[in-house]
């Protein structure tokens, strides 16, 4: 493991370059810091970020002694864009010469590399043409530049026929689970710990939703995902109570797709899932992550694997027609051997689609926060065991349709959604590609209002703790009022939400 050190000249691009260097060295300690400060330490290795006005300089120093050094020639301010692309670039071939290796997404650092193909592909250029592009502007390998332009053009596909501009999308947040799995980083609560005050969250978060259709107004709604956590946490009046509220509420005249997150095979009975059948819900998950009993105890998870198995193929003679499973390739101990075991037990279960996530080491984890305990363990990921994936899904008749990516992931790999003909997960599309607005209710919801095509987005975030939450729900729809008036006034819809309106959702 190396200490390294990035300085820089000016405050500008600094995740951009730490992120690349994070991707060549994930498990290095890297700081950063600017010429005019004082900084402590000594690096093993020290990167020198230069701008002026017509050039980018990067020296590149390991144990004091000067190694590399390369000049790139740019209009600092005439296009930021590609000053921050040349920038990329040329840190990129730096540390590609450095250590050998080469990273399969190239030099892109965003968690949504699927928007430069699609944005391309609505612009009218050909594939051939974006491939091009995509090789030689961000360095990105031939199996991730067609995997990405493959997906675009499907996206594109499924949203043809969908006024998605002019619709929005409700997001439902259930923040408990019956424990914390060791890899998680979302907002989740230990359902035993918050079991008394369930009732209340419903309050509030009932409150919200009653909200946003009244702020909302004629504006179409076109899907509905309930995640979490784990939304089958709740006892099943309480889901009762949830679905029935939502289904009061809520014109479903253009409401396209419907997805509750079962999730957590612990969390589902048959009592649960009679409840879903009688709305209009026609998407489920059922999310294994392993169909290896040794990790699912390693990581937390209190369920087995024949709890997968039962609860799925009960799903399934209830009448689900559209199952999603997801599983995360890189978890603790597993190798190919595991993740091949995985794969058979999954295609015997036959899903409608599968998500493929690769783990990410995020820092609020307790994976990454006592990850001394699992050194011995070891984190595999490859591209080898993503294409073992990706033909796992063809054998089940499914192709890509989205794909999204998180700092510190395993390998520098991706998130890919696999689907049936008809069976993709619209609402993952719209939110990931930042095509839609989506109103998000609960705690540590995050509303994204997306306006100007796509090419502005502003976000508003409902505080993460359940009793916060709960007691300062008024706040959280005043900030939504805000928001939406905002968003409005940008897409220049007519009419706002007004205090007098607000108060009436307050009150109701």
């Amino acid at each position: 493991m190396l200490n390294i050190g990035i300085r820089f000249n000016r405050k500008d691009f600094e995740y951009d370059v730490y992120s690349l260097v994070r991707a060549f060295y994930p498990k290095s300690q890297v700081q950063m810091y600017y010429e005019d400060e004082e900084h402590t330490g000594e690096y093993q290795l020290l990167l020198l970020v230069t701008y002026s006005d017509q050039e980018i300089c990067l020296e590149i120093e390991k144990d004091n002694k000067k190694i590399y050094e390369k000049k790139a020639f740019v209009d600092y301010e005439k296009d930021r864009k590609e000053t921050k692309n040349v920038l990329k670039h040329l840190v990129y071939e730096a540390l590609q010469t450095l250590t050998g290796t080469s990273l399969p997404w190239g030099n892109l650092t965003g968690i949504r590399p699927t928007k430069i193909p699609m944005k391309l592909l609505e612009q009218g250029w050909k594939n051939t043409d974006i491939a091009e592009y995509m090789r030689n502007t961000y360095s990105v390998s031939r199996e991730k530049t067609a995997l990405a332009i493959t997906i675009a053009n499907r996206e594109r596909a499924i949203l043809k026929d969908m006024d998605y501009e002019n619709g929005y999308s409700l997001y439902v947040g259930i923040p408990f689970c019956p424990s914390i799995c060791l890899y998680c980083s979302f907002g989740s609560h230990p359902l035993e710990r918050w079991v008394k005050r369930v009732d209340e969250y419903l309050d509030a978060l009932c409150k919200e939703i009653t909200f946003i259709r009244q702020a909302m107004g004629e504006q179409k709604l076109n899907t509905i995902y309930i995640g979490g956590g784990t939304p089958t946490t709740l006892e099943p009046d309480q889901l009762y109570r949830l679905l029935s509220h939502i289904q009061d509420t809520f014109d479903f005249t253009h409401v396209k797709e419907y997805t509750v997150e079962a999730g957590r095979p612990d969390s589902i009975t048959q009592d649960k899932l009679n409840v879903l059948r009688q709305f209009p819900v026609n998407r489920i998950s059922v999310n294994p992550q392993t169909m290896n009993q040794k990790t699912l105890d390693v990581i937390g998870r209190k369920h087995t694997v024949e709890d997968t198995k039962n609860i799925f193929l009960t799903a399934r003679e209830m009448g689900f027609t559209n199952i999603n499973m997801d599983l995360i390739i890189g978890l603790p101990g597993e190798g190919k051997e595991e993740v091949a075991h995985t794969l058979e037990e999954i295609e015997k279960l036959q899903p409608d689609s599968l998500t493929v996530h690769s783990l990410a080491l995020k820092r609020a984890t307790r994976l990454n926060l006592f990850r001394d305990q699992y050194e011995e363990m070891s984190f595999e990921n490859s591209q080898e065991i993503m294409e073992m994936t990706q033909k796992c899904a063809q054998n089940m008749g499914m192709g890509p349709y989205y794909l999204y990516r998180q700092k510190n992931i395993a390998g520098n790999f991706e998130n890919v959604g696999y689907a049936e003909v008809d069976k993709a997960g619209i609402y993952n599309i719209l939110i990931m590609e930042e095509k839609q607005t989506i109103l998000a209710a609960g705690a540590g919801a995050s509303t994204k209002f997306v306006s100007e095509h796509g090419n502005r987005i502003e976000r508003v975030e409902n505080v993460k703790d359940v009793n916060q939450y709960i007691q300062r729900i008024d706040e959280m729809l005043e900030r939504k009022r805000v928001g939406i008036n905002n968003w409005r006034n940008q897409c220049g819809y007519s009419g706002k939400v007004c205090e007098s309106e607000a108060s009436v959702a307050v009150q109701s």
